[in-house]
């Protein structure tokens, strides 16, 4: 028997143990890959096939002949049920999109949406995003009991699933079994620790080409209906304590020598994710009902994310009343700017925009069908 006739053989006896659920499919690679390293003149190759709308999946090895060409073993297991009916059904029934390799059915875009969805994006945006990256993932490369532990953690703590009890509730919900859920969990644990990995190698090549985005801006603004004027900051500031009762006071900060002796506090502060720093405010003005609602800022955030007619001003000129999309009016000005730096902070806000911008890239480039018809 020749050597491609007995990799032929222990081939098919191969493909007949692999594990016929998706959730076994980083298994049945890990398989493959052990078998291809004993037979490396045939350069075999594991194709998956994830039949539409169900857990099950089916393989084939694509091997290289040694005349040339390639020949494709497959095993598929004894159901009962007759070819011709097993693979009747277009091989496109039941997905939703397909993103270069990536195939989605409906109930995984639906479990995307359900569990991934972001505010600055439409649905149809965040599917292919999430099919990027599941392309982008090795799966072969196993994942720690930490890693799946802090991201089982995450997502119940984001759905305030504190209990066994609670999350067996969301899981009969949502229509999922135990191996579901798992293999649920372990696809987002593997994105996550990819895009963990992805903005540490970016983060420093993305700060060094743009460092004017990083620069940390103490700033100050007011939008809404009504033009606010203002000659310098210190009138803003000033000027800030007529729209209500109570006095706007820095939260710990002594005054800004640039502004005089103003202090400015937020009214109702909240957390500011990019730096950490307090405070977005919102006062609402009895007296004059036709202006509605004003919306007072003082903040520190990284210079990309001021407002844009903050942007690159030197501190203490007082921008605006510029008008915004939608009608309302911006009047603000940047009390204080630091220069960038390479601190973990810092790393970490340059590498959330580039991968941003990564994602961005691949996307322009994906080969996009969605499967309407």
């Amino acid at each position: 028997m020749t050597d491609f006739a007995k990799a032929l053989q222990s081939g098919a006896s191969l493909l007949r143990t692999l594990p016929r659920r998706s959730v076994g499919v980083a298994d049945a690679h890990r398989a493959v890959g052990e078998w291809a390293a004993r037979h490396p003149e045939i350069r075999a190759q594991l194709v998956v096939d994830r039949r539409p709308g169900t857990p099950v999946v089916d393989y084939d090895l694509l091997l290289d002949h040694p005349d040339g060409g390639t020949v494709a073993l497959t095993a598929p297991p004894e159901d009962g049920v007759p070819w011709l009916i097993d693979h009747s059904t277009h091989w496109a029934a039941g997905y939703l999109v397909s993103v270069n390799d990536v195939d989605v059915t409906v109930p995984q875009a639906l479990t995307m949406l359900r569990s991934l969805s972001r505010r600055d994006a439409s649905p149809y945006q965040e599917i292919v995003d999430q099919c990027l990256l599941v392309e982008a993932v090795d799966e072969t490369e196993p994942l720690t009991s930490a890693d799946l532990q802090a991201t089982a953690d995450e997502f119940r703590r984001g759905r305030g699933l504190h209990d066994r009890e609670s999350t067996l509730a969301w899981m009969t919900d949502a229509g999922m079994s135990g191996e579901q859920f798992e293999a649920y969990i372990t696809g987002i644990a593997r994105r996550r620790r990819f895009r963990r990995d992805k903005e540490a190698e970016l983060a420093p090549g993305h700060l060094a080409a743009n460092p004017g985005d990083f620069a940390r801006v103490r700033a100050v603004w007011v939008t809404g209906k009504e033009k606010v004027t203002a000659g310098t900051a210190a009138d803003l500031l000033a000027g800030l304590t007529s729209l209500g009762e109570t006095a706007l006071t820095s939260p710990g900060e002594a005054a800004t020598p640039s502004i005089g002796e103003t202090a400015v506090t937020s009214i109702r502060e909240s957390a500011t994710p990019s730096i950490g720093e307090t405070a977005v405010t919102s006062i609402r003005e009895s007296a004059t009902p036709s202006i509605g609602e004003t919306a007072v800022t003082f903040a520190t955030r990284w210079e990309a994310d001021l407002p844009e007619a903050l942007r690159d001003t030197a501190p203490g000129q007082v921008i605006g009343p510029v008008e915004l999309p939608g009608g309302d009016f911006l009047t603000g000005a940047v009390l204080l700017r630091s220069p960038a730096s390479d601190d973990p902070e810092t790393l970490a806000a340059a590498g959330r925009a580039a991968f941003t911008g990564w994602l961005a890239e691949r996307r322009a480039a994906a080969t996009v069908e969605w499967h309407w018809s």
